[in-house]
């Protein structure tokens, strides 16, 4: 890429798709790709702390991430945390969508849950500034039992559909490793 495409990309938005499972790697490459994009960092959390295993993988990120990123934690208004934060020669990394979701389904406000979809997808074509969201990838198992499981993979997979489709970069990561789906490609690193 020109340094005239870059700062291009840089005004207009770019936007990065990471997706695996359970430990993948995601987290981390997701962590690297930011790093490289040499912008000052705002992390995205969506993660709320609901028992000890979620406080110690919360306390795992947090050590993860270098000391001069800003941190936004928002359960339930991304989009208004997005807009609010994403600026042009800026990078949010958001994690994770899927635990929004997840968040989101677990307050039980279906107008809630649809009215915030809607401002994501209303709001992902104008971000300036560099996003990168990272996803848990769930349907790629067996269908599950019950009827909130299934919906929460219908609804993860329709937003990793929606978000890749605008995304100039997407990545699947398996055992630590990259695959490019969509756009430049990535180091093993």
């Amino acid at each position: 890429m020109s340094i005239l495409e870059s700062n291009l990309s840089l005004r207009q938005g770019r936007c990065s798709l990471v997706l695996g499972g359970v430990r993948s790697g995601k987290s981390r490459l997701a962590e690297r790709l930011a790093r490289e994009s040499r912008l000052p960092v705002t992390y995205l959390a969506t993660a709320t702390a609901s028992d000890d295993e979620m406080r110690a993988r919360i306390a795992a990120h947090r050590q993860h991430r270098p000391a001069d990123w800003a941190l936004i934690e928002e359960p339930l208004a991304l989009p208004a945390a997005l807009a609010s934060s994403c600026t042009a020669g800026h990078c949010v990394l958001v994690e994770c969508l899927t635990l929004w979701l997840a968040n989101l389904l677990w307050a039980e406000d279906p107008g809630r849950l649809e009215a915030e979809l809607a401002a994501l997808d209303a709001l992902l074509p104008r971000l300036p500034g560099q996003v990168i969201f990272v996803g848990n990838e769930v349907n790629m198992g067996v269908i599950p039992v019950n009827d909130l499981a299934r919906r929460y993979g219908d609804l993860a997979g329709s937003l990793h559909q929606r978000i890749a489709a605008q995304a100039q970069q997407v990545v699947l990561t398996v055992a630590g490793l990259p695959l490019v789906l969509k756009g430049p490609s990535i180091s093993v690193g």
